[in-house]
């Protein structure tokens, strides 16, 4: 039986709903995979690009292109 305080977090065992700390650890892993998936990228990993609104459009490219794949 759940505990009054995670009754009010919502449900417990859904890492999307809430639920403390695997909720926590759910979104950090995907966090994470995204990013390394992101420096796959050889343009994206070394930052080539000298200005910020480029490296902004490289980084969305590449998002893009993880996206379609996927």
């Amino acid at each position: 039986m759940p505990s009054a305080v995670a009754a009010r977090r919502g449900c417990a065992g859904d890492p999307v709903q809430g639920g403390g700390r695997s909720a926590r650890r759910f979104v950090h892993n995907t966090v994470e995979q995204a990013i390394n998936r992101l420096r796959q990228h050889r343009a994206v990993a070394t930052r080539y690009d000298k200005r910020r609104y480029v490296h902004l459009g490289t980084t969305t490219a590449a998002a893009l292109v993880i996206r379609l794949r996927s």
